[in-house]
C-alpha cells in the first residue's frame, strides 16, 4: 500500500523535482520538500504564491468550517511575513451539499478573507458524483510585497533563536475533542478544554505579527507530522541544527490528556496554528511580546547551529513516518 500524506523526500526528489516545466528566471524560489511557499518575481515585486487543499468537516458547522479550511489555506504564505493578498479557490462540491450549506460557508470565507485583506480573484465551483467530505477542492494563496520582505522558509541561521508557539497538537486535540466528544473518556471539563483547541488552529496574524515586530529569519506552519515533523522540516530547508528543551514548549490545556486517551502521540499529530520562528537573538523578546499581545502562547525554546539535525534534549529526533493522528480520525470516523 502506497503511504499516505505528504510525500516524502524521496519521492519528492525523484518524481518530482526534475520535472517541473519550463525554466524561468523569475521564479525566485521553486517547489522544495517541506518548503510552504515559492516566489515570483513579478515586475520587481514579489509574488508569494501557495496552493493546498481545501478540507470542509460539516460536523463543525458550514461557518466555522469555512473560517477553518481558509486560516489553512491562507497560512502558507502567512509564513512569508507578507499579509495574503489574492486567493484562487475551486470547489469540487458533493451532491448532497444544499445551496443554503454552501453559502454560509462561503460567506465564512468572505468574510475571513474581508478581514484579512485578501480579495478573490478566480475559482471553479461545481458539485461532481463520487466527492465526499472533507476534501472538496482546492486553493492557491497569493501576497504580493517586497522581496526584502520575504521571510524565506530555508533562512534559519546558526545564532538564532527559535519560538514555538502554542504546543503541540492544538489542531488535532481540538478536532477530536469537537468532533467525538462522546469517545474521550474524560471529565467533562477536560474536553471542554480540549474543545477550545481548535480555536487556536490558525497560524496566519500570528506569523505577520512576528514577521513584523523582528528580524524573523524563518517561519513554518506544523501541520503535518506536527511538531517533530515541522522541526525536521525546517532545519532540512535551512541546512542547521536545532536543539529545543522540551521542558521550555507551551502545552495548552487538555492536549496530554486528550492524546494519552486516544492513544497518539501529541508531538507528531496534525496541528496547524501552531508556529515556528527563527529570529536573531536581539529580537527575541519583540517576538515574544508582539505574540503575548495577541494572547498567543509562545516560548523561546531552543537555538539553531551549524550541523543537521532536530535534538530534543540532546535526543536525536527523526522525521515522523506518519502522522499519528491520522489513524485515531479513522477510527473515530469508522473510516478504518
Amino acid at each position: 500500500m502506497t503511504d499516505l500524506g505528504k510525500v516524502d523526500r524521496r519521492f519528492f526528489a525523484e518524481q518530482i523535482r526534475p520535472r517541473l516545466g519550463a525554466e524561468r528566471g523569475d521564479v525566485r524560489l521553486g517547489p522544495t520538500h517541506g518548503v510552504d511557499f515559492g516566489v515570483l518575481d513579478v515586475d520587481g515585486s514579489a509574488l508569494v504564491v501557495a496552493t493546498d487543499p481545501v478540507s470542509v468537516l460539516p460536523a463543525l458547522g458550514f461557518e466555522r468550517a469555512g473560517r477553518f479550511a481558509l486560516d489553512i489555506v491562507l497560512a502558507d504564505v502567512a509564513v512569508s511575513g507578507v499579509p495574503p493578498s489574492h486567493l484562487a479557490i475551486s470547489f469540487s462540491l458533493p451532491p448532497e451539499m444544499r445551496d443554503e450549506e454552501f453559502g454560509t460557508l462561503w460567506n465564512a470565507i468572505h468574510e475571513e478573507a474581508r478581514d484579512l485583506g485578501a480579495s478573490v480573484v478566480t475559482g471553479h465551483t461545481a458539485r461532481y458524483t463520487g466527492v465526499s467530505y472533507p476534501w472538496v477542492g482546492g486553493a492557491t494563496a497569493m501576497a504580493v510585497g517586497d522581496h526584502d520582505d520575504v521571510v524565506r522558509p530555508d533562512g534559519a541561521r546558526p545564532g538564532d533563536d527559535l519560538v514555538l508557539t502554542k504546543g503541540p497538537a492544538v489542531e488535532s486535540v481540538g478536532l477530536f475533542a469537537t468532533l467525538f466528544p462522546d469517545a474521550i473518556d474524560l471529565p467533562p471539563e477536560t474536553v471542554a478544554a480540549a474543545q477550545e483547541r481548535l480555536d487556536e488552529a490558525s497560524a496566519v496574524r500570528d506569523a505577520l505579527a512576528a514577521a513584523a515586530a523582528a528580524p524573523v529569519t524563518a517561519m513554518h506552519d506544523a501541520t503535518e507530522g506536527g511538531v517533530h515533523g515541522a522541526l525536521n522540516e525546517l532545519a532540512t530547508s535551512a541546512g542547521v541544527r536545532l536543539d529545543v528543551r522540551r521542558e521550555a514548549i507551551p502545552v495548552r490545556p487538555g492536549v496530554v490528556e486528550t492524546a494519552e486517551a486516544l492513544g497518539f502521540d501529541p508531538w507528531t499529530a496534525t496541528t496547524s496554528g501552531s508556529l515556528l520562528v527563527t529570529v536573531d537573538p536581539a529580537g527575541t523578546d519583540d517576538v515574544l511580546a508582539a505574540l503575548e499581545e495577541r494572547d498567543t502562547p509562545a516560548a523561546h525554546v531552543g537555538s539553531v547551529s551549524e550541523g543537521a539535525g532536530v535534538y530534543v534534549d540532546g535526543d536525536l529526533v527523526e522525521p515522523p513516518a506518519q502522522d499519528s493522528s491520522w489513524a485515531v480520525y479513522a477510527a473515530l470516523a469508522g473510516d478504518d
